[in-house]
């Protein structure tokens, strides 16, 4: 029987990447702990996968793979660089580089001891409860996306309690970071990398934070990112009043001022005041069973949120979401794409955040990325590297075969596996 071309491309593919790891010991174990993740099983955590990988020799597997996740001092970074350059050229082909997609997800726990772990909101279950919590970005087109950046999130309790950092051997160079301070950090590591510059895309949790949408104006980019109802923005019938005129004595006024007439206005009751003629129906692509279509309004605004110092804001699209169904709008977006920009393209960009939600089901539904058992930052970000490593082959693959077609071809070994410590009856 002919070698699946398949197996033959992954072995290549897997050799190359084997250069970021700075030792010919790290080759091998690396090649096996994709292989595992590749492999069919419910469960993608060391132990079984070693009884996969190697059912007559289970304990040994076992001990190589959990040096080499836990113990061995390779970069994570340095292979999610690698994977990021073997997997883009694939995307070309599909329209290359078509945004940059912020989010972040949780990984629910039931104990304690597992690194960064704490009772924080959680968007896997939707509601505050005992997890943890990666920040990460994708770099995405209509047709694929690739995780590039995946960080840890260390609640402000673990960074200051020595005892915990010295257990989950978190570096010393790691301070508290809030969520959209370690995407700024990640955005700054790829652009220095010389990463192409997309759309920076992102939910509300990020968009409603005035100093990160600032902070992105400050580099020059592009964004399209979500908002609350109740941020406020001047338009062109509600700009702010001049400054007071002087009277003789004391500085004279500088400030924008809010007066009757010349107050911000909040982005629901904006909506609200549209008139019928400003609302579109836009269909932005083909869902799994129909279009994906809805209303939208696209105004041109001045964010007044935290409104300081003697200039308004540079004008941004503000772009509302309100379904024909609906009694209310269901999502606001502020956007400095181009003032040319049409509605259907400024719906196009924002639309495309979706595809960081298809990676987060597939890394973890098929993948195994919320399977680690370990406890430390490295072994966590070891795995994270490594399940995005096993994700990029997929994606490369589905690439090179567009349109898209189910990737599983690693087979399951023969016979009757051991049945790992802790695993039910």
């Amino acid at each position: 029987m002919p070698k699946d071309p398949r197996l033959s491309r992954l072995h290549d593919y897997l050799k190359r990447l084997t250069g970021c790891l700075g030792h010919a010991d790290r080759d091998e174990p690396m090649r096996d702990y994709v292989v595992g993740l590749l492999m069919p099983g419910e469960r993608k955590s060391m132990e079984p996968m070693a009884a996969r990988l190697s059912p007559r020799a289970v304990s040994a597997k076992h001990q190589s793979l959990h040096h080499f996740i836990s113990e061995s001092p390779w970069d994570a970074n340095r292979l999610l660089d690698a994977v990021r350059s073997e997997v883009l050229p694939a995307f070309q082909r599909l329209g290359g580089i078509q945004a940059w997609v912020i989010d972040d997800t949780g990984f629910p726990k039931k104990g304690r001891d597992s690194v960064g772990v704490s009772r924080q909101y959680c968007g896997v279950l939707g509601k505050q409860d005992n997890c943890q919590v990666s920040v990460s970005i994708s770099l995405a087109n209509v047709h694929a996306s690739l995780p590039a950046s995946w960080r840890l999130y260390l609640p402000e309790a673990w960074c200051t309690d020595a005892a915990k950092r010295e257990k989950a051997r978190i570096p010393e160079t790691v301070v508290f970071r809030k969520k959209w301070e370690i995407a700024l950090d990640e955005v700054d590591r790829l652009l220095a990398l010389g990463v192409p510059s997309a759309p920076l895309l992102a939910d509300a949790g990020y968009g409603v934070v005035t100093e990160f949408r600032e902070a992105l104006v400050q580099r020059a980019l592009t964004y399209a990112v979500g908002i609350p109802g109740e941020v406020t923005v001047w338009t062109a019938g509600r700009m702010p009043a001049p400054p007071k005129p002087w009277g003789g004595r004391g500085r004279p006024a500088v400030a924008l001022r809010p007066s009757p007439g010349h107050r911000p206005v909040a982005v629901a009751a904006l909506a609200h005041d549209l008139p019928a003629s400003a609302w579109k129906a836009v269909t932005w692509r083909q869902g799994s069973t129909k279009p994906m279509r809805s209303r939208f309004a696209a105004v041109r605004v001045h964010a007044a949120h935290r409104q300081q110092g003697t200039a308004l804001r540079p004008e941004e699209w503000l772009v509302i979401e309100w379904p024909a169904a609906e009694a209310a709008p269901t999502k606001y977006h502020l956007c400095n794409l181009p003032a040319s920009s049409s509605v259907k393209d400024l719906v196009a960009t924002i639309h495309m955040r979706w595809r960081i939600e298809r990676d987060y089901q597939e890394l973890k539904d098929e993948i195994g990325i919320d399977h680690f058992e370990g406890r430390s930052w490295r072994g966590f970000h070891h795995h994270a590297a490594l399940c995005i490593a096993a994700y990029g082959f997929i994606a490369a693959e589905r690439a090179r075969l567009f349109p898209p077609e189910t990737v599983t071809f690693i087979p399951a070994p023969s016979g009757r596996l051991p049945r790992p410590r802790g695993s039910p009856l």
